[in-house]
This record gives C-alpha cells, structure tokens and sequence, in this order.
C-alpha cells in the first residue's frame, strides 16, 4: 500500500497565506481524484473554520491525538471541500506544556499519522506561525516542507532562518526532510519590490519556486468566512484558478520525482 506524502505548511511569519493555502491546495488536490488529510495543527483553529467546521463544538481535536488520547482516525471529520481534516481549536494551546513531560514528544504526530497513511495520496499541515514544539511535530511527520511567503522586504530574512531550522530537524529528527517548494502569495505584480524580492528568490531557490503564484483576491479573502476553500465558493476567480494550478504544479513535480 502506497503511503500518503506528508507536506508542512509552515512559515514563521504570520500573514503569508499558509492557512488559505492549506486549505485551498486541499481542496483543489481533491478536485484532481486525490485522496487528501489536512490536519489543523494551529491553536487558532483558522482551518478548521475556513473548511467550514466550527472550532468550538468539535470534543475530539488534534490535541487528544498528540496527547494518545484518541486515534486519528476518531478525530478526523469530512468537510464540503473534498478533503478530510483533524480539526484544531484553544485546547491545542496547553499541550506544549503537557507534551513536555512526554517521551519522544517531537514524533507524536508522525506515529499517529502512520496509522492512517495508507488511506490517503497527501496529507497536509497547516502549521502555526511560530517555531515551536507544535511546528517542531509537523516537520518530524513530513517529507515535504512547502513555504507560503510573500515578497516583502523582511521576507527573506525570516524565510534563512527557517531553512536553518529545516536544516537541523533533517540533521536530528528526520533525514527524509526536504524543502518542497516556495510559493509566492497576495503577489501584486504591480509592486516593485514583491518583483524585486520574486527575482531574488528565483536565485536563491531556482526549482524550488513554484511557478505558479497567488495573486491578491478578494474572493479568496472572502472565502474562509463562509466556511469554504475558494473551488467552492468562487470557482472562476483569480485565486481559484491559480490554486488549481498549483496543485497541477505539485502532482507534476512529484510524478517526475
């Protein structure tokens, strides 16, 4: 039996669009037949709610996985998106704390995963924007780190020290860990900075850009509060679309791979 690809969807910095890309490359892999998970590994719970699942009355979240108290195959609900999720709300926030006295705390999640992996062709996590030991079990779980950012002036600097990061968790944690890809989102093309960043990330990162970008849209910016990706809410937008291309982007790399 084939094995899912476990993707992180993490960025340091909040406010580059990895909740909207988790949630929407969900969706749009699901539109292409595949079998998706995301997982909500955010205290914030903003996935659980853009994939149109109210945080506060789910009993069962990713935190009673990490803690062994369920298995994650009790705790995953199907959303209107295609895809299934591991809801997450506040609890999340107390068990760093609790998962301090765990042995092997940064492989928690990556053992609960491996129960279910065979079921699906990805699983993707939304990560907090924090590097923290929440963050730290989403790099452990994956192969792939994929890099929502946008091109700004302090985008690069944040983005040198999460590739250290990447860097020491290969080194520790999990060997199989690899930088999937950046992505470029809310791109205005008119800006000349977010060009002049763009060009300086195709230089540093060559194929690990992915080609496609997301643009500044309203309807993907609408979309979360009506508890959908943006497939379902606005399938012809601007965001839509290139979500959509995005995940053609990823299932062609990984076919080559």
């Amino acid at each position: 039996m084939d094995m899912a690809k476990v993707i992180a969807v993490t960025n340091q910095k909040g406010g580059v669009g990895k909740t909207t890309t988790s949630i929407n490359l969900a969706a749009s892999l699901a539109k292409t037949k595949r079998r998706v998970l995301l997982i909500d590994i955010d205290p914030q719970g903003n996935a659980t709610m853009g994939s149109g699942i109210p945080k506060d009355e789910v009993d069962e979240t990713v935190y009673q996985v990490l803690l062994g108290l369920e298995p994650i195959e009790r705790v995953v609900k199907p959303t209107e998106g295609g895809y299934d999720l591991v809801p997450a709300n506040s609890d999340l926030a107390g068990a760093e704390i609790e998962l301090i006295s765990i042995d092997r705390r940064e492989r928690r999640l990556r053992g609960a995963i491996e129960s279910v992996s065979g079921r699906y062709d990805y699983i993707l996590i939304d990560c907090p924007p924090s590097l923290n030991l929440l963050t730290i079990n989403a790099l452990v779980a994956s192969q792939a780190v994929l890099i929502p950012m946008q091109c700004e002036y302090y985008a690069l600097e944040g983005l040198s020290s999460l590739v250290a990061t990447v860097q020491r968790i290969r080194e520790s944690l999990n060997p199989r860990l690899e930088i999937g890809g950046l992505l470029r989102t809310m791109f205005d093309p008119r800006s000349t900075l977010a060009n002049e960043v763009s060009a300086q990330l195709l230089k540093h990162f060559g194929d690990k850009l992915f080609n496609t970008i997301i643009p500044r849209n309203v309807r993907l910016a609408e979309a979360p509060s009506y508890g959908k990706p943006v497939i379902a809410y606005d399938l012809h937008s601007k965001g839509a679309q290139a979500y959509l291309a995005l995940a053609g982007e990823m299932l062609r790399r990984d076919e080559a791979a």
